[in-house]
């Protein structure tokens, strides 16, 4: 092989890395320009008017192994007799003693445009003292709305997600055996007239308001659309109307829209949980500069039984037991750290790394922080 061959492959292998390296860079820089939070529209707002309606009823489960309601829950009993008499058979409630049958309240949600003969899940939740629906099965059960309309009926066989079993005194128990579940186990029988496009006007909600996200929505809706027919009620919703070919296909209309990518925009907010010391924190968190010290007070107790006997040949004097008791408190020493200056998020979590703090100690320092006004965000306890 000759120089020139061997410098003109040199070259074009050279000139094959750089167009790689350029096309890399090219993908970089979309990947740059493209929204980093953008999401559907459907999955931050919703249609108004499409939402389910919350269904309830009262009804008996049968077949219980023994775990029933007690002799002593009276409403069992009666609706025992209620239900008996109903089949021809008049029986005293004070004359009822069973143990495989216990009361329940039936709860379920109507989704919305449901139609008569559409299937639906139900939870059962015990009323009385049962110990558990494992095994039963519930009786009729009709459901109504707030209105007072029954909109379904319930009936079949319960799931439940755990047992409980007791013998000799011992007793086992896994998750919650009072509360079960019927898939699919109520059947429609009335809808809800609903005309969603009567008014000839859509209107799309947020689930979180927020102007600066309302106003990239009607942004967006009409680049999209390629007229301004979106229009901003307030914070929380925007308003379509339904003309020419829109309105002679609402429901394409209406798909077009919640396709569309919005780019949400999120408040700063630290979300913290005492209970299990959970602390969540958004990208837009920061703090101001502080000097901040942190210390961890400890304080030991530590208690030693100990006998004290009589000397020998001593005349008198008895056996006794004598607790010592030894208690120790210490503070962990810390200077002060210079802390925030709007830092990012990372540096954040480092310089708070940096005390040593737990997550505990972490909701301590986040809640002095924002009485000291340096938290710049807010901050949700729950």
């Amino acid at each position: 092989m000759s120089i020139h061959q061997s410098m003109s492959e040199k070259i074009r292998s050279r000139s094959w890395y750089d167009v790689a390296a350029i096309v890399l860079l090219i993908v970089f820089f979309l990947l740059l320009s493209y929204p980093a939070r953008a999401a559907r529209l459907k999955d931050i707002a919703d249609v108004e008017g499409v939402r389910g309606n919350q269904l309830y009823g009262y009804g008996l489960v049968v077949g219980l192994n023994g775990t029933g309601d007690g002799n002593s829950i009276d409403f069992t009993n009666k609706s025992i007799s209620n239900m008996l008499e109903r089949v021809g058979l008049s029986i005293n409630a004070d004359e009822i003693k069973v143990k495989n049958v216990a009361s329940v309240m039936v709860t379920a949600t109507l989704p919305p445009f449901s139609r008569p003969g559409s299937q639906i899940d139900v939870t059962l939740s015990s009323l009385g003292d049962a110990k558990s629906l494992q095994g039963g099965t519930l009786l009729l059960t009709p459901l109504k709305g707030a209105n007072g309309n029954t909109y379904a009926v319930a009936q079949g066989a319960v799931t439940v997600g755990g047992f409980s079993v007791a013998a000799g005194g011992d007793a086992a128990i896994k998750n919650h055996p009072t509360v079960g579940i019927i898939s699919r186990g109520a059947s429609v029988e009335r809808s809800i007239p609903f005309d969603l496009f009567q008014s000839k006007r859509v209107r799309i909600v947020l689930r979180k308001p927020d102007f600066t996200t309302m106003t990239r929505v009607v942004d967006a809706i009409n680049s999209d659309l390629g007229r301004p027919l979106a229009v901003a009620l307030d914070s929380a919703s925007v308003e379509l109307p339904l003309m020419g070919a829109f309105g002679r296909d609402p429901i394409g209309f209406v798909s077009r829209v919640e396709q569309i990518n919005v780019e949400q925009d999120m408040t700063a907010r630290v979300v913290v949980n005492e209970r299990t010391g959970t602390i969540v924190m958004g990208q837009h968190v920061t703090i101001n500069q502080v000097a901040l010290a942190h210390g961890n007070l400890s304080i030991a107790i530590r208690s030693e039984t100990q006998v004290s006997q009589p000397e020998e040949f001593a005349e008198s004097g008895t056996t006794e037991v004598i607790a010592n008791t030894d208690v120790q408190v210490g503070e962990d020493q810390s200077g002060l750290s210079l802390v925030g200056g709007q830092v990012t998020l990372g540096e954040l979590v480092d310089a708070l790394n940096a005390l040593g703090a737990t997550p505990r100690d972490l909701i301590s320092i986040f809640m002095a922080l924002q009485r000291a006004g340096s938290l710049q965000a807010e901050l949700e306890i729950m």
